[in-house]
């Protein structure tokens, strides 16, 4: 038997406001992004928006459906639609922003692990890594260099 020790390492800003310029204008757009999302059965509201290299920015929200499996989340809703539209490009930085329309959400809300795995296929494809930046509502932003922080153990077409 050995034991494997896993550790993360993220950066944690106290607001908003402590953010590069730039990225504070990713997740402006995310919020705008969140503020359209399509949530009548959970009332929790994400968007996301990605900065390609490109010089484009994509956004996208969570979208519900009454059959719960058929609905999308914000990050994959922007991820495929950045890899249908512009397939040559490559994701460089992606922003995102949950809030609840029952309570406040004043901490950092990571991707859920349908859209870790999906943000993984895209690093591996691009083979470069995706700064991941996400917030509540309010408060702390935290950012992941890679995706691989938040989901340390991968599973991609080498296991297949």
């Amino acid at each position: 038997m050995r034991k494997i020790t896993v550790e993360s390492s993220l950066e944690v800003y106290s607001s908003l406001q402590e953010l590069p310029n730039d990225i504070q204008m990713l997740m402006q757009q995310a919020i705008e992004a969140r503020a359209k999302a399509y949530s009548p059965y959970s009332n929790f509201q994400v968007g996301a928006a990605l900065s390609l290299d490109n010089g484009k920015i994509i956004t996208g929200n969570n979208q519900e459906n009454a059959s719960y499996p058929s609905g999308l989340c914000a990050e994959r809703t922007a991820i495929y639609y950045a890899g249908s539209q512009h397939p040559n490009s490559k994701i460089t930085r992606m922003a995102i922003t949950a809030s609840s329309k029952t309570k406040v959400t004043d901490k950092p809300i990571p991707p859920c692990g349908a859209c870790r795995q999906a943000i993984l296929e895209y690093e591996i494809k691009q083979k470069q890594p995706i700064e991941i930046y996400f917030m509540g509502k309010v408060g702390e932003v935290a950012k992941s260099s890679s995706l691989t922080n938040l989901l340390p153990f991968i599973f991609d077409k080498e296991v297949l």
